[in-house]
């Protein structure tokens, strides 16, 4: 299978040449794209890099990680390359485990494969506590808008998809900047793509990240609240209505009724002093109680229903085995 290499370059002119120095045979293609770098990194790339795999891509203006990223994608596509592996030029990718993100895609087991941090504890070593515990709030949120349960580690960039499925995806619809690696899954969890997930272990080099995260987290999560509304409206009520539908919608109406019941006795009971009976608690409670309990039987069933069969394989024949 023909294996490309997509690098976005934004600020990596102390990195990226060593990162493709350190890319394999395996790789028939690399694409670097400068986006809108104000350091060169296209233009030093050119003039250092005797690499005959490499192909710079620009832009005109800056469009973020993901819009780097979409571009390489459609230049992969149109050169009819197999698979897609994204890596940072940053220098904090091993690009010699570009092997182990590729092994699930060729042997059909998966149909995107991204990396995991969080999978052994000495991966840890090198993580900051702050990001230690932001990303695994994060990961959880992001499981309850993209549908991916068992995946850990969602703004990891290091990625690796097939062709084939990465066709079927509104390539000028995702997102263009850091909330992009979360706008895939999302995107990949609406086609059913199985998505797997593979160990890595933490590395900070000295570049320095021009994310904030003071700035972009209520960005983040009106943008994960968004998708997990328009994911459960496509795949609970439009393409299909099954037993996760009932649950969650019963168990809406439950809760919502209990708390406006119980709200409108508590406003009553304020205005004349009177006490609310333990009848009326109950009449209140109830319905809250029993709608939880149902809103957990609908999370119960979105874990239970992660794709599992990959679509590279209908879409685009056997893969073949990785040699």
């Amino acid at each position: 299978m023909r294996i490309a290499v997509a690098i976005p370059c934004y600020k990596v002119t102390r990195h990226v040449l060593g990162v493709i120095e350190a890319i394999g045979p395996e790789v028939e293609a690399i694409y670097a794209v400068d986006d809108a770098c104000p350091d060169g990194s296209g233009g030093l790339i050119e003039e250092r890099c005797r690499d005959p795999r490499v192909r710079v891509l620009r832009h005109a203006d800056n469009q973020g990680v993901g819009g780097a990223v979409v571009t390489a994608y459609k230049a992969a596509l149109a050169d009819g390359m197999d698979i897609v592996v994204k890596i940072d030029g940053d220098g904090q990718m091993n690009p010699a485990l570009i092997g182990h993100f590729v092994r699930p895609i060729v042997r059909g087991k998966a149909d995107y494969a991204k990396g995991n941090r969080f999978y052994r504890p000495e991966s840890l070593r090198g993580m900051p506590l702050a990001r230690l515990i932001g990303n695994a709030a994060l990961s959880f949120i992001n499981k309850l808008s993209t549908g991916y349960w068992p995946v850990m580690d969602p703004t990891n960039g290091y990625t690796a998809i097939h062709a084939a499925v990465l066709r079927r995806l509104p390539l000028d619809k995702l997102e263009r900047r850091y909330f992009f690696e979360s706008d895939m899954l999302y995107h990949l969890n609406i086609v059913r793509a199985v998505v797997h997930d593979v160990p890595m272990d933490a590395v900070y080099a000295d570049e320095q990240s021009n994310l904030k995260v003071s700035r972009v987290l209520p960005e983040f999560l009106l943008k994960h609240a968004r998708r997990f509304f328009k994911r459960y409206v496509y795949v609970y009520l439009l393409r299909d209505f099954n037993l996760g539908s009932v649950y969650s919608l019963f168990g809406a109406l439950l809760c919502a009724a209990g708390l406006a019941f119980g709200l409108s006795r508590w406003v009553h009971g304020a205005v004349t002093g009177e006490p609310a009976t333990s009848g009326t608690v109950m009449l209140a409670a109830l319905p809250v109680l029993v709608g939880i309990q149902l809103l957990i039987a609908f999370l119960h069933h979105d874990v239970s229903h992660v794709p599992t069969e990959p679509l590279a394989a209908d879409l685009d024949g056997e893969p073949e085995s990785l040699s």
